[in-house]
């Protein structure tokens, strides 16, 4: 079992910053995947931004050149540093981790709002 715990959502004005944290524990494997999605009001989860054990990164569309994904293998810990909000960012964000055996688990996520 993995266990997920995010941190560092909250209400942010268009242009502004965020950055969260998830913080992953239990049984952690050496290969893993950790990753961000995001679910807004009336939409499907989807792929803001993932990055393996080894620091490859893939991106959606939609964030890239604002949103930086990174981890600290040490800590067992994703980052998404994001910038240059706007409103359409709003939405639940939700941590995820794959292990070697394609094993998901899901942190409860947290809320982020991009309004002035």
């Amino acid at each position: 079992q993995v266990q997920l715990v995010e941190s560092g959502g909250g209400l942010v004005q268009p242009g502004g910053s965020l950055r969260l944290s998830c913080a992953a524990s239990g049984s952690i494997s050496s290969i893993n995947v950790m990753g961000w999605y995001r679910q807004a009001p009336g939409k499907e989860r989807e792929l803001v931004a993932d990055i393996t054990s080894t620091r490859s990164t893939n991106y959606a569309d939609s964030v890239k050149g604002r949103f930086t994904i990174s981890r600290d293998n040490a800590k067992n810990t994703v980052y998404l540093q994001m910038n240059s909000l706007k409103p359409e960012d709003t939405a639940v964000y939700y941590c995820k981790y794959r292990g070697r055996w394609l094993e998901d688990y899901w942190g409860k996520g947290t809320l982020v709002t991009v309004s002035s």
